[in-house]
């Protein structure tokens, strides 16, 4: 059975319909907690986050103008969300190391063709701007395609592209700058 389209769901959400809610929660909570992660830098909290996202997403559901932006709009609120707990929790943006599984730095340094330490790589990460690392984290960590990518945040797929291969460039120059040489890279 083929998927219901967000427009599709956002509406019937907006109806009333709780369980067109449920499906969205569904769809978009790995990319929310992928976002908060990107900004706080701690998974639980970023998991806390995304769900206060949706709490206040779906008391503002009526204010939604653009119905079919809905995940950027989700985005905004998601990240808004996780600024705000960082600030309560006094963490800053860049304070705290990133925290990630061996498996998501794997498929990292997979796709930056390296074999180096984790701690090297969570730390070229940690260096980044905010939007570098909300890319890195929903293409690498959460593996969604650009496409996904550019419906989630609202910027088209070449800004995408553009934002990763600069991402992983600064990584790359981390990474050497820190001892590793080309063939590590």
């Amino acid at each position: 059975m083929p998927q219901k389209p967000d427009l599709a769901l956002v509406e019937a959400a907006m109806d009333g319909d709780a369980d067109s809610f449920t499906e969205l929660c569904r769809r978009y909570y790995p990319a929310m907690v992928a976002i908060a992660h990107s900004v706080i830098g701690d998974r639980h909290l970023a998991e806390d986050a995304a769900q206060q996202a949706f709490a206040k997403a779906v008391r503002e559901l009526p204010q939604l103008r653009k119905r079919n932006r809905f995940a950027g709009w989700l985005a905004v609120i998601c990240r808004n969300a996780a600024r705000d707990m960082a600030r309560t929790a006094g963490v800053g943006q860049r304070a705290r190391p990133i925290t990630c599984t061996d498996e998501d730095l794997s498929r990292i340094a997979a796709e930056l063709h390296q074999d180096g330490p984790t701690e090297a790589v969570k730390e070229s990460i940690s260096k980044l701007s905010a939007s570098a690392r909300e890319v890195i984290f929903l293409r690498f960590y959460d593996g969604m395609s650009y496409e996904q990518i550019s419906a989630v945040l609202g910027i088209s797929e070449q800004a995408i592209n553009g934002r990763l291969r600069r991402a992983k460039k600064k990584m790359a120059d981390y990474l050497r700058r820190n001892g590793f040489g080309e063939t590590q890279l």
